[in-house]
């Protein structure tokens, strides 16, 4: 591990960071609880997990926040789409079946036939706590409503017209179901996240797009007392929330090293609450440590670092993860958006220019 740091110490004054200014678009201040590891991401929906089993109980208020709207009047209105939407309802490719609203695994593609009504068609669910049901008299029928064993979220009806071996026919909205690819899966086993603050946001996430080896990069707060606060919220000090990047990575591709190698490298990790003219807890360094793995690869870089580098002691402090929130649209990806604006010409350019120069070898291969 020295050997590693030591290659690139000599290299850390020339991408020290001066802090960015933000401007003052306000933002959504629904109320969020934390999302577990997905093998869908929904940045914008932290209810959604796909390993979390835990009832939920929201209102529709709190669903219409986060649902887009065509889905909203499916899962809690119980509307219906128009038959042969799309191509699910025919697909036979090998993969799992989610709710679209809460992400809890519905059906395995294994249970699925071809029916002739055109909607999405199962003979048996995952489990039996993954639907559950209850009666449908509306418009004049007596029907078996079919609903999210999680969310309570309207998936569509059973019927006892289908397939042996159960003679049951779960006749699903496809909007309300989420596919993924048994291929897609397998790949996601070899994704990691982790959630770090090193001042503005826009320089950190341009930076870490352009490494190989990295899928996504979220810009968001972390961190503080209060859930999904505003960005003018942030900005006021008093959330003890910090702008933050959530990155995610294939572990085949780079490692936690790396990652902490770039996050040393583009920001100074010496100054309390501040990167240049950004002053603040909000601009904290921060690691947002979702394992022990990542704890003490942090706590190993920072030694080697205050040992062999700096004058002055590294603040950057080592945090549990807690909760992600996803930032307003227009800060996403905010370099490759706004590259005329005098602050990405002046400020974020020149850090990358000297960024892709060092890291020459491990840049992403432009096609």
């Amino acid at each position: 591990m020295r050997n590693y740091i030591l290659n690139f110490l000599i290299l850390l004054p020339m991408f020290m960071l001066n802090a960015c200014g933000q401007n003052n678009t306000k933002s959504n201040t629904t109320k969020k609880t934390m999302a577990m590891e997905n093998v869908i991401s929904k940045p914008e929906n932290p209810y959604y997990s796909n390993t979390d089993t835990t009832k939920l109980v929201l209102t529709d208020a709190e669903w219409k926040k986060v649902l887009p709207p065509d889905l909203y009047a499916v899962a809690r209105q119980a509307d219906t789409e128009r038959a042969f939407t799309g191509t699910m309802w025919k697909s036979d490719t090998k993969g799992t079946y989610y709710c679209a609203a809460c992400g809890l695994k519905l059906f395995k593609s294994d249970q699925k036939f071809v029916s002739s009504c055109g909607w999405p068609s199962f003979f048996e669910q995952d489990n039996k706590n993954s639907i559950i049901f209850r009666n449908d008299n509306s418009y004049g029928m007596h029907r078996i409503e079919a609903l999210c064993g999680r969310c309570n979220s309207h998936l569509g009806h059973l019927f006892d017209d289908g397939p042996e071996p159960t003679g049951k026919r779960y006749c699903m909205n496809a909007i309300s179901l989420d596919f993924i690819p048994d291929a897609v899966t397998e790949n996601k086993s070899n994704l990691e996240t982790i959630v770090l603050g090193g001042g503005c946001y826009w320089c950190v996430e341009a930076v870490y797009e352009q490494l190989d080896g990295v899928t996504q990069v979220v810009s968001g707060f972390s961190g503080g007392t209060v859930e999904n606060p505003s960005y003018e919220e942030v900005c006021t000090g008093t959330t003890g929330a910090a702008e933050v990047v959530q990155i995610t990575y294939d572990k085949t591709k780079t490692n936690l090293d790396e990652i902490f190698k770039v996050f040393f490298t583009v920001h100074d990790p010496t100054t309390l609450n501040r990167q240049g003219a950004d002053v603040g807890t909000q601009y904290r360094s921060v690691i947002f440590y979702k394992n022990e793995e990542q704890k003490k690869a942090a706590q190993s870089i920072i030694a080697e670092l205050n040992q062999a580098v700096y004058s002055g002691k590294i603040v950057t402090t080592l945090e549990p993860f807690k909760a992600f929130y996803k930032a307003k649209d227009y800060h996403q990806n905010y370099y490759e958006n706004n590259k005329n604006q005098p602050y990405c010409q002046l400020v974020i350019q020149p850090k990358l220019e000297k960024f892709e120069k060092v890291f020459k070898d491990r840049l992403k291969k432009k096609h």
